[in-house]
C-alpha cells in the first residue's frame, strides 16, 4: 500500500477491524458482501434475513467543500443517495430484490452543518427512495438517528443500515457459475434514465485519496476542519485544482461527488 494512503490514516484492508471482529458470528455465508442469517424474523427454514451497514464515508467532506465554494446546498442530496446505495448494492449482489428496510444514521457538528443541510440529506433520502420505487425497488425508510456530536465530528457523517428477508434458494453463489454462462459488466459512469446529469462513477470508495490528490494546498489553510490535524502536511491537499474547477468539460467537484 502506498505511503500516502497509510499516512492519511486509512487502510484498504481494514486489518484492525478484521482482528476486532474475528470472534463474532459471521452469519451463514461469511464470504458474502453482507451478513446473512437464518430467518429469525419469520422462522422459515427456506428464508434468510440479510443486512448491510455502510455509508458515504469521507465523501461528505467533499460535499462540505463544494457547498462552501458554491453555496449549492442541493449537492447534499447526492450524499444521502450514497449512504443508501452503498448498502443497497451489497444486498443486490447476493440476489436480493427487496423489499428493504432502511435506517439513516447522521452525526453532525451543529456549528458547521446547519439545519438546511440536514433538510437536504433527510429529504434527499426519501426522494431517492421514491425514485427507486418507480423502478420497482421497494425501500421503506424506517427513520434512524440524527445526533449533534460537535466534540467528536468536525463536519458530518452520513451512514445507514439496510435489512431484508429473501428466499434462500435465490441467493447468488459464485460456485454456481458454470462454463458457458455470460457475465455482464455495467459501467459505473455515464447517465442512467433516472439521472439528470453525467455521473463519473466515483461512488463512495477511495474518496480520501481522490480529495487530497486532486485539490490544492489552499484548502489546508481555508478549511482545516476537513482533515485530521495530526496528519503530515505533505500528504494533505497536494493536488492542483479548486473544487469548482473545470476538468474534461465538467466541474471537478461534481465529478468527485457523482452519487453512487
Amino acid at each position: 500500500m502506498s505511503e500516502s494512503y497509510l499516512n492519511r490514516g486509512v487502510s484498504a484492508k481494514k486489518e484492525d477491524v478484521h482482528y476486532a471482529i474475528r470472534k463474532l458470528d459471521k452469519g451463514l455465508y461469511p464470504k458474502m458482501f453482507c451478513k446473512v442469517f437464518e430467518d429469525v424474523l419469520g422462522g422459515d427454514k427456506d428464508f434468510v434475513n440479510i443486512m448491510s451497514s455502510d455509508g458515504s464515508g469521507t465523501k461528505s467532506i467533499l460535499a462540505y467543500l463544494y457547498w462552501k465554494a458554491t453555496n449549492d446546498v442541493s449537492i447534499w442530496k447526492g450524499i444521502a443517495q450514497d449512504a443508501l446505495v452503498m448498502n443497497l448494492d451489497d444486498l443486490f449482489c447476493i440476489g436480493a430484490k427487496g423489499p428493504f428496510l432502511y435506517s439513516s444514521i447522521i452525526n453532525r457538528n451543529k456549528n458547521r452543518i446547519p439545519g438546511e443541510v440536514l433538510n437536504e440529506i433527510i429529504n434527499g433520502t426519501q426522494e431517492f427512495i421514491d425514485t427507486m420505487q418507480k423502478h420497482n425497488v421497494n425501500i421503506k425508510l424506517t427513520g434512524g438517528e440524527t445526533a449533534d456530536l460537535g466534540d467528536i465530528v468536525r463536519t458530518i457523517t452520513v451512514d445507514g443500515s439496510m435489512t431484508g428477508r429473501m428466499k434462500k434458494s435465490e441467493l447468488v453463489f459464485t460456485n454456481n457459475i458454470k462454463p458457458g454462462q455470460i457475465i455482464v459488466g455495467l459501467s459505473s459512469s455515464g447517465q442512467t434514465t433516472y439521472e439528470t446529469t453525467y455521473n463519473s462513477g466515483m461512488g463512495s470508495n477511495g474518496l480520501t485519496a481522490a480529495r487530497h490528490d486532486s485539490l490544492d494546498n489552499s484548502y489546508v489553510w481555508d478549511f482545516p476542519e476537513t482533515f485530521e490535524s495530526l496528519l503530515d502536511k505533505k500528504f494533505v491537499y497536494n493536488g492542483k485544482y479548486k473544487i469548482d474547477a473545470f476538468v474534461e468539460h465538467h466541474v471537478l467537484g461534481k465529478l468527485l461527488l457523482s452519487p453512487t
